[in-house]
């Protein structure tokens, strides 16, 4: 099964620069958005990106003009009738996603695999609101798109061996190293990371540090080259209740209870680095 006509839905952080990996391995990409405006932006810091890697001598000037040559746009799920693979990078929202899965499936041929970025929603969910669970698959990238080499390719409870087998070549062609991991909350990534994370505010909640001493210890101690509480304001704290709620609702684990300053911290609208200010202040 070759995929050589790719649909990004979401032109933000994650979905641009899924693009731009994609235009850069050779495939025909439909950036698609709700809003021109919001497809401007993302190809803007796509080209910055590219312009970026020319100055380093990672990639030359004529390379950056094909890979952008690649890319045309889109603001209806309709255009998606004539790719071979669809991948979803819209708001970690499960009525959103669902949402857009019921849609893809009615405008794209049987055979277009629906794939989603989603880094905690279960995929056999996103799959049963479609007439073809078997071509449902999670592609999870990480952030930033352009450097972090892992994919995590989550495979639903129908996900058949030749939709993997697709996907898994794909994540290679666009320079990734794909790991298969089963659908359960989390995947393995977040499962993992979300707790430490959360225990790491319930310190700051508790008294025990600050979240510099926090972060320290953890960069220096544990030789992260980021402090969890750094690293919780650049995902975003509205993204990492969201993903400890999905853990906590699928497992029904007190060990997976959000911290209650993470939900005090989100309400104020205290969302990280997006917001200007979370654990730290941004300007």
């Amino acid at each position: 099964m070759q995929l050589e006509r790719i649909m990004v839905i979401g032109a933000g952080q994650m979905g641009g620069g899924i693009a731009q990996v994609a235009a850069q391995a050779g495939l025909q990409v439909v950036l698609n958005d709700l809003k021109p405006e919001y497809i401007e932006r993302g190809l803007a810091t796509m080209r910055k990106n590219l312009e970026r890697n020319v100055a380093k001598g990672k990639i030359t000037a004529e390379e950056m003009t094909a890979a952008l040559g690649r890319i045309t746009t889109s603001t209806s799920l309709d255009d998606a009738a004539l790719v071979d693979i669809v991948v979803e990078a819209a708001s970690e929202n499960m009525a959103i996603k669902t949402e857009i899965f019921k849609t893809l499936d009615r405008v794209t041929p049987a055979s277009t695999i629906l794939a989603s970025n989603t880094s905690s929603l279960p995929i056999t969910e996103l799959a049963a609101v479609t007439k073809r669970p078997g071509q449902v698959i999670g592609m999870h990238f990480m952030n930033p798109v352009p450097v972090m080499p892992l994919v995590e390719v989550i495979r639903g409870i129908a996900t058949t061996d030749a939709v993997y087998q697709a996907v898994h070549a794909l994540s290679l062609r666009m320079g990734k190293t794909p790991v298969e991991v089963n659908d359960y909350p989390g995947f393995i990534s977040n499962r993992v990371l979300m707790p430490m994370i959360n225990e790491a505010i319930f310190c700051v909640y508790e008294g025990v540090a600050t979240p510099e001493a926090v972060d320290s210890v953890m960069k220096l101690g544990m030789n992260h080259p980021m402090g969890p509480l750094t690293l919780a304001d650049f995902i975003g704290l509205d993204t990492c209740l969201a993903i400890m709620e999905v853990l906590y609702e699928g497992f029904a684990d007190s060990k997976y209870r959000p911290c209650p300053l993470l939900r005090k911290m989100v309400k104020a609208g205290w969302l990280g680095k997006k917001s200007g200010k979370g654990f730290y202040e941004y300007a």
